[in-house]
Formats: structure tokens, sequence, C-alpha cells
């Protein structure tokens, strides 16, 4: 059985069920499973030093780590 079929299924068996321990359940599976996006727990403040960052990488505004160590050191 392909992936459509099987979600064709499952949707027939949801929209059957008077159960709501097993809606509970499947929408319990789904928020679990909900990818992470580590962007979204970052404050306004670092979005914009990675955007800004982005850009000056895209414009060669860049200096090599050796470079910019033995300036450090």
């Amino acid at each position: 059985m392909d992936i459509q079929a099987e979600k064709i299924q499952l949707v027939k068996l949801l929209l059957e069920t008077e159960n709501l321990d097993i809606i509970k359940s499947i929408k319990t599976i789904f928020k679990q499973n909900k990818e992470f996006d580590f962007w979204d727990e970052l404050s306004a403040e670092q979005k914009y030093e990675i955007e800004k960052a982005s850009i000056e990488i895209e414009n060669g505004e860049i200096i090599d780590y050796d470079s910019f160590m033995q300036k450090h050191r």
C-alpha cells in the first residue's frame, strides 16, 4: 500500500471513531513529531546579527580564521 492510500485509510478511521482518547493520542503524536526549528527560539537581535553576517559573507566581507587569530594573539 502506498503512502497516499495509508493516509486515506487513517483519515477514514479517524472520521469514524468516537473515542476521544484515540483522537488525543493522535494529536500528541503529531505534536511530538513536529520538527524543532532553532530559528523560532532566537531573539530578534540574534536573528538580525545572523542575517547581517550572511549579507557580509555574500558581499565578500570575510577574513580567514588564521588571519583573524594572528591579530588577536
